[in-house]
C-alpha cells in the first residue's frame, strides 16, 4: 500500500512539472515570435515611410515621422491583438532614418497553487535605416 502512495505522488510531481514547463514554454515562444515580427515590422515601416521626393532633391535618405508611425501600427496590428500590447516610440529621427520602438506585451496572469504571477514582457528595437551607394 504505502509503494502505491510513492506511484501517485510521482505521478502528480510529473503532472506538475509539465505544467510549468508548458507555461514557461508559452512566455518564451511568444517572446521570440514576438521579437521577429517587431524588428520586421520596423524595417518595412522605415522603406515605407522613405521620402523620396527629398532622396530624389538631395541625395539623402529621410523618413516621415508620421508615415512610420501609421505603417508601424497597421503592420503591427495586422499580426496581433492591440489589447495586449503597449507601443512606444522613442528618438525617431528622420535624417538620418533611425528609431526605437518599446513594445510591452502582457502575458497575463498565472495562478498556480493559490500563487500568482505576472510576466510581462519588454522588447526594444533601435533601427537605422541606411543607403548603398552604388558606383556608376
Amino acid at each position: 500500500m504505502k509503494e502505491s502512495y510513492w506511484g501517485y505522488w510521482l505521478i502528480m510531481l510529473g503532472v506538475f512539472v509539465i505544467v510549468i514547463m508548458m507555461l514557461i514554454s508559452n512566455v518564451t515562444t511568444n517572446n521570440t515570435q514576438d521579437y521577429y515580427l517587431i524588428r520586421e515590422v520596423t524595417e518595412a515601416s522605415m522603406v515605407d515611410a522613405i521620402n523620396y521626393g527629398y532622396y530624389r532633391k538631395y541625395g539623402e535618405l529621410k523618413i516621415d515621422r508620421e508615415k512610420f508611425i501609421e505603417s508601424f501600427l497597421r503592420r503591427f496590428s495586422e499580426n496581433v491583438s492591440l489589447n495586449t500590447y503597449n507601443i512606444d516610440f522613442y528618438d525617431i529621427y528622420e535624417a538620418p532614418p533611425k528609431v526605437s520602438v518599446k513594445v510591452t506585451s502582457n502575458s497575463g496572469t498565472f495562478f498556480v497553487g493559490g500563487d500568482s504571477a505576472d510576466f510581462d514582457i519588454v522588447n526594444k528595437v533601435d533601427a537605422v535605416l541606411e543607403l548603398q551607394a552604388t558606383e556608376e
